[in-house]
């Protein structure tokens, strides 16, 4: 049987596959990288597989209705999130129509947490598979091949006899090494040119080392639809074996974004991980996901191993924030952190989030001065984006903060990331404005001018990244979200 895995059409360069999916203000684009996992495990099981990513390719509805007919698969498997799963959900009904035949199965954050919903807005969608699904699309199609009872096959939503069916939950994935590394589906199904990163070299790949989430961040959405909070990992030798399959096999690769929620949970995996790097003598780039807890002794052994950048999301500056959103971190640790980060070399990308309960001007105010302070290389500030399956998706419905509970309004109508949450002392345009207003100020500040400029004088190599971004980027600073 053939299985298409599709990432499927919705807005030119939609980045689905991020954990705030929209259209981004930087030209980043993530690699599908949920369902070329899937596909690994799949052509490992001797499956007939093929990877489309529309977006990233350019593709609209009617070249992707056309590859789909001409190529005949048995299974379709769509990617969705919250902003496109109407989009989704009707791409999904137009294959069914012209492939009958094709059991079209959902996956994703969205469906994973509003599996019902989600089937009963299409009544053309045969099937959700939740959470986790590797190993639950190879089941399902060595289900159908052996028209096996669907009953059996753990972790999916179906359809039968005009009911939906909930099967029991999988359990998650104990041992990832037996994965087929990803990077090895990049090449083989993608171009890895069609995807961008602003905070990485170009151009990129990115892997997972590990999987689920100890923290209990309430806004975060992988944690709480598809990995858990079990914390996973590959070994430090698996993950080593697939930096040198990168530098091999794809040798225009410049940088490796390790996208873990916190690639620093273990730091005795971290340091292995390191020195395995060393005396192996990899010699590429690579970033990664951490916490503010991260000591500067494997800072520094993570300079030394190739890490170029440490990506964290600070949120806010006041601790009233954090703890509301169960955070786990302290405040006033934070400059400490940042000193580190500059005794180990190491660039910071810092991300700052407006909307938090507990949110006001103030905060906010104080959050900006933190990070015009603390001077990262890169930030992000974005409004609180509250998506389904998520506490904070269920305290904004408790608090009767959502402005809007159709799906389609997560984005704006170009595709950008949107706020539908109003504050009872701040509405969704002051969040948006604030985060537009914050964006400029850094960005477009003497300080941080000179900062880059220096920058990029005694560090040559950055000189394209820097303008790689600049150039993505630059209307924004200037009309801002909706102008």
């Amino acid at each position: 049987m053939k299985i298409l895995m599709l990432n499927p059409p919705f807005f030119p360069r939609y980045s689905r596959s991020q954990r705030s999916p929209a259209v981004t203000k930087s030209g980043t684009l993530y690699y599908p990288v949920w369902l070329a996992y899937a596909t690994a495990v799949l052509e490992k099981k001797g499956f007939d597989v093929r990877l489309v990513d529309a977006p990233a390719q350019g593709l609209n509805a009617r070249a992707i209705l056309d590859l789909a007919e001409a190529y005949d698969p048995g299974l379709i498997v769509l990617g969705t999130s919250t902003p496109s799963i109407y989009n989704d959900l009707e791409i999904g009904g137009k294959l069914k129509a012209i492939l009958p035949q094709s059991f079209i199965t959902l996956v994703g954050t969205h469906v994973s947490a509003l599996p019902e919903e989600s089937l009963n807005l299409n009544k053309s969608i045969d099937a959700v598979a939740r959470a986790e699904y590797d190993y639950t699309i190879a089941e399902l199609a060595e289900a159908l091949v052996n028209k096996a009872d669907l009953t059996k096959v753990l972790g999916i939503s179906f359809r039968q006899n005009d009911q939906i069916i909930h099967n029991p939950d999988r359990e998650k994935i104990s041992n990832l090494d037996e994965i087929p590394f990803v990077s090895s589906v990049f090449k083989k199904h993608l171009n890895i040119n069609n995807y961008f990163f602003a905070a990485s070299d170009y151009p990129m790949v990115q892997i997972f080392t590990a999987r689920g989430c100890p923290f209990q961040c309430f806004f975060c959405v992988y944690p709480q639809t598809i990995h858990g909070h079990i914390y996973r990992t590959r070994s430090a030798e698996n993950v080593v074996d697939e930096f040198a399959y990168i530098k091999e096999n794809l040798p225009q690769v410049r940088e490796v974004v390790i996208e873990d929620d916190t690639f620093s949970v273990d730091k005795k995996r971290v340091k292995k991980i390191c020195e395995l790097l060393i005396q192996r003598k990899i010699n590429l780039k690579w970033n990664a996901n951490v916490r503010a807890d991260l000591d500067l002794a494997t800072m520094r052994l993570m300079k030394k191993a190739g890490c170029r950048l440490i990506i964290i999301g600070f949120e806010s500056a006041d601790q009233m924030i954090l703890d509301n959103i169960q955070k786990g971190a302290q405040a006033e640790k934070m400059e400490q952190f940042f000193s580190n980060t500059k005794k180990a070399g190491l660039l910071l990308h810092a991300a700052f989030m407006a909307g938090n309960p507990g949110e006001t001007r103030e905060t906010l105010k104080k959050t900006f001065a933190f990070a015009k302070k603390s001077m990262p290389d890169t930030v992000q500030f974005f409004p609180l984006m509250a998506y389904p399956g998520t506490k904070a998706y269920q305290w904004a419905k408790d608090n009767n903060l959502l402005k809007s509970e159709k799906y389609s309004d997560w984005v704006t109508k170009e595709g950008l990331h949107n706020c539908v949450l109003n504050l009872p002392n701040l509405t969704s345009q002051e969040l948006v404005e604030w985060c537009d207003i914050s964006r400029k100020k850094y960005y477009l500040s003497f300080r941080y001018l000179c900062y880059k400029t220096i920058q990029m004088i005694l560090h040559p190599q950055e000189i394209k990244r820097t303008f790689r971004a600049m150039f993505k980027f630059r209307k924004f600073l200037w009309r801002g979200s909706f102008k």
